[in-house]
């Protein structure tokens, strides 16, 4: 009889889990093994066939142009990840904790989200009158005195693309933050004041720890995000700024699949390897 019940209970669980895994294999595991598999082809200057071959591994790595674009990529999207953590995490503080109202909490955080309602490309733009030579920022720094001459670093640089990018992806560091900090007891909390701690060592010894896996997740959100970017390095680098992204696009306008198949393979290890190393800070399962 208990064998029986066994066998249905493995029945149900392998029934519930099929279609998942099917899922994951024909949407998640086929594509990554049919691009890696790509990446091993050999490209010449007008087509492409099925032998196999390092020759694209070989140029990615042998050109400075390619792995530069890497480190980069790579440079930028600490400097993002910060600069969102910096700017995102005392935005949360105050929406997820200090504001005691459920009501106006819910009003901030939907203010947060109000840009999303526009598209992704225009809001990129938007932000070329605002850094212009000519732009409003210029304009506004002239008219009190702060400079004399507009600042030309402001548009088409490497400083650009970090301006926009942050602006874009600080609300997916506020948004699980903000969540993780409107979980936490707020009798913890007066507890840690009755027995004379203070602001500091409560925000390091309760509310930091507490609000650790809201950081993760947002880090993993703008973390993926960046590290994919594109569209927004080249809209406000003016091409200046070469991803791994814009690689990836110019090889496939340029019908090489083999060596956009090689870069993908390497923005998805990366992507891999920072999604891994976030993980190994806090148990997410348990934790959320």
């Amino acid at each position: 009889m208990s064998a029986a019940i066994g066998k249905r209970q493995k029945a149900t669980t392998f029934q519930l889990l099929a279609p998942g895994v099917v899922w994951m294999i024909l949407f998640l595991v086929a594509p990554i093994m049919m691009i890696v598999y790509v990446s091993f082809w050999t490209q010449t200057t007008f087509a492409i066939n099925s032998t196999l071959t390092l020759e694209s591994w070989r140029n990615f790595f042998g050109s400075e142009a390619y792995v530069g674009a890497l480190w980069t990529t790579i440079r930028l999207w600490l400097i993002v990840l910060t600069m969102t953590f910096l700017i995102g995490y005392p935005a949360a503080l105050y929406v997820g904790l200090l504001v005691k109202s459920k009501t106006v909490a819910t009003v901030l955080l939907v203010l947060c989200v109000i840009p999303f309602w526009t598209s992704f490309l225009i809001r990129v733009l938007a932000w070329r009158p605002m850094l212009g030579k000519e732009g409003a920022i210029n304009i506004i720094l002239q008219k009190v005195g702060l400079i004399d001459t507009p600042i030309e670093v402001l548009l088409f640089s490497e400083l650009s693309v970090i301006i926009g990018m942050t602006q874009i992806y600080v609300v997916f560091m506020v948004g699980p933050i903000a969540f993780m900090l409107g979980r936490i007891d707020r009798n913890i909390i007066e507890a840690a004041r009755d027995l004379g701690a203070g602001f500091g060592r409560i925000f390091w010894k309760i509310i930091f720890p507490l609000s650790l896996p809201g950081v993760v997740v947002g880090a993993i959100f703008v973390s993926v995000m960046v590290l994919g970017e594109f569209a927004t390095s080249g809209a406000l680098s003016g091409r200046k700024v070469n991803l791994l992204g814009n690689i990836i696009v110019t090889q496939v306008g340029s019908l090489k699949w083999a060596m956009a198949s090689v870069v993908g393979v390497i923005l998805t290890i990366l992507l891999g390897i920072v999604v891994a190393g976030f993980l190994r800070i806090v148990d997410l399962k348990r934790e959320i």
